[in-house]
């Protein structure tokens, strides 16, 4: 009962502060005064003066792409030339070296796109000035640049006879100047306030408390007895040969708190250490872990209530955010369950308890923080492949086989039940317009959509968003899954190990960032396919959904009668939902059944 009202608690939180973020949002977006106008549009108007940007200036659909693509590219070159030369450059005190060609690409396409997969452990191969110039830059403005095509889709969407959706270059300035940067500000002195490291400190090295013993595989020896004079270890009167005495630790500083904020917020989620925030350092206590799990997904959340108010419908509004809000639920208690019961290799053994009481959580606690337990470890797991973010305050590949198979649905849905900030809506409008053109087949009507009629055009690129991630995919895990080079990266075999694979590709093909840690993808091949899908998985649906912004602005509403189809009852909400699980899901069964359901069944056989 208390995990439930912690689910409920959860849920409830992400709720009550999406709504009035959306209605600031919407405002923002729309010029519209604010409580922060007074201090924020000077500075806005100052950055408009000194980039010579022409705020009131109108794009097309084609010259809005043209700015977005240009704008990444630049970023990706910027970002590739701080990690191959950081070694030369200042903002170094660990005196890190340049990190390879073929990972700095693959980083650069990971930020650039807003996946933020790493390959890398973040505290010991990127120095400060990467990190904070680098990574915390591309956090911002990758996020930026989802929530500024988005809202050239709504402008498109309620545009009538026009071929203006705005400026890109203004929506950037607009977004990170009032939304981004107010937000991550609070949030980053909050997370200082709860512990998390926040300076420009070389790393330290401490002493231990109690020195530690490991084995020649570097096991923790938990029963060892240690003796630092004569330097020796024994376990059960037997000494340990080949151990080693642990006395220090090495403790990374830097400036951490800054890029969690925007790493939580832009649904980024690139840690600054390699274990993300399971690390005690990135996420000290519940407080935190708090403040970064609502943070997860509270802008996609807040841009249903956005886009509903800037459409002048909220109903419409609230019935995509039913939508993605009902998958998380079902996610959420799928995981929820899986996770409290622990695999059947445990409940089978009499030697270990597996049941939850005062003084252990039970279940699945492998790879989970016990100050976190399982409530917490489950949602965020779901939250975080639901909300295209990609941290994690555990390990996946620890999940159970059911939980690591939601995760990877979440992802392969297209990253839209809320998805990542911009990205996961828009995704969501392009299956609503599939929705509403296969109903209006069903009962023999022109389909329409917020008033617009929906012709071949818009569907053959509602098609394109809506089936480039899975071809990304699928693609990609089939090519690596036939190259023999690739066992080597899997820390697995059979079935967990083809999830390894299959995770990895997923992660990157819905710009998600996450990953079963076992899988070590530093390789060349892997850098390479795995930031091409990122690459492709990105802008194809941002093409798509421009040209679809383009061609709906230059229609006129049209009438509505009796027959016309409702997208804001509760039938469009179960049509959507349904065309959702039909296009990402059945897109990946066989995959799925070759990986985590041929797990799941091996296990209770």
């Amino acid at each position: 009962m208390n995990q439930a009202m912690q689910y409920i608690f959860y849920l409830a939180v992400l709720v009550a502060l999406a709504i009035p973020l959306g209605a600031y949002i919407g405002k923002v977006m729309n010029g519209e005064k604010t409580v922060l106008s007074r201090v924020l549009c000077p500075c806005e108007k100052g950055i408009y003066k000194i980039l010579h940007i022409k705020a009131g200036e109108q794009m097309d659909w084609k010259t809005y792409t043209k700015s977005v693509l240009l704008f990444s590219l630049c970023g990706f070159v910027l970002l590739f030339l701080l990690q191959v030369f950081q070694g030369v450059l200042p903002g170094n005190p660990q005196g890190v070296d340049g990190v390879s060609w073929h990972l700095a690409f693959n980083t650069a396409s990971s930020f650039v796109t807003n996946t933020n997969w790493q390959a890398y452990s973040g505290e010991s191969t990127l120095s400060y000035l990467t990190q904070a110039l680098g990574i915390t830059v591309q956090n911002f403005v990758s996020a930026a640049t989802g929530i500024a095509v988005l809202f050239a889709l709504i402008r498109g969407l309620i545009g009538v006879k026009t071929k203006g959706l705005g400026n890109f270059w203004a929506d950037m300035v607009r977004i990170v100047v009032h939304i981004l940067l107010p937000l991550n500000l609070v949030l980053a002195i909050c997370l200082v306030g709860g512990g998390v490291v926040q300076n420009l400190s070389p790393a330290k090295t401490v002493e231990l408390l109690e020195p530690i013993a490991v084995d020649a595989q570097g096991n923790i020896l938990q029963d060892a007895v240690v003796d630092v004079e004569n330097n020796t270890v024994t376990v059960n009167g037997q000494i340990v040969e080949g151990a080693e005495i642990v006395t220090e630790q090495f403790v990374p500083m830097g400036p951490a708190a800054s890029q969690i904020a925007i790493k939580q917020t832009g649904t980024n989620g690139g840690g600054y250490n390699g274990t993300n925030s399971a690390h005690p350092l990135e996420n000290p206590n519940a407080f935190t872990n708090l403040l970064q799990m609502l943070s997860l997904l509270l802008i996609p959340a807040a841009l249903c209530f956005a886009f509903g108010r800037n459409i002048q419908n909220k109903k419409q509004g609230v019935a995509i955010f039913m939508a993605m809000f009902l998958l998380l639920v079902v996610a959420m208690g799928v995981m929820a369950v899986s996770e409290q019961f622990a695999p059947t290799a445990l409940n089978t053994n009499p030697e270990v308890d597996t049941n939850s009481s005062l003084y252990q959580a039970g279940g699945n606690m492998e790879g989970k923080e016990a100050r976190f337990g399982i409530a917490s470890s489950a949602t965020w797991s779901a939250w975080t492949t639901a909300g295209s973010n990609g941290s994690v305050n555990s390990m996946h590949d620890s999940l159970t086989p059911m939980g690591g198979m939601i995760s990877m649905l979440l992802m392969q849905l297209g990253e839209v039940v809320f998805g990542g900030a911009g990205s996961g809506l828009y995704g969501m409008l392009a299956f609503a317009i599939l929705t509403v053109f296969i109903a209006g087949l069903m009962v023999g009507r022109t389909p329409e959509f917020l008033g617009k009629k929906i012709a071949p055009y818009e569907m053959k690129w509602a098609v394109v968003v809506a089936l480039a991630a899975p071809v990304a995919i699928l693609a990609g895990s089939g090519i690596a899954a036939a190259l023999p080079q690739i066992q080597a990266s899997l820390h697995n075999s059979g079935a967990h190990g083809f999830s390894e694979l299959l995770y990895a590709f997923s992660s990157a093909g819905a710009n998600n960032g996450s990953a079963f840690a076992g899988f070590e993808a530093n390789t060349v091949f892997l850098n390479l396919a795995l930031g091409l899908v990122m690459l492709f998985a990105r802008f194809m649906p941002i093409l798509g959904t421009m040209a679809i912004a383009g061609s709906m602005s230059q229609k006129t509403p049209t009438a509505v009668t009796a027959g016309t189809l409702s997208t804001t009852n509760g039938m469009f909400v179960f049509l959507l939902i349904l065309i959702v699980l039909l296009v990402g899901a059945l897109s990946f069964f066989p995959a799925l059944a070759l990986g985590p359901l041929a797990e799941f069944f091996a296990g209770i056989a």
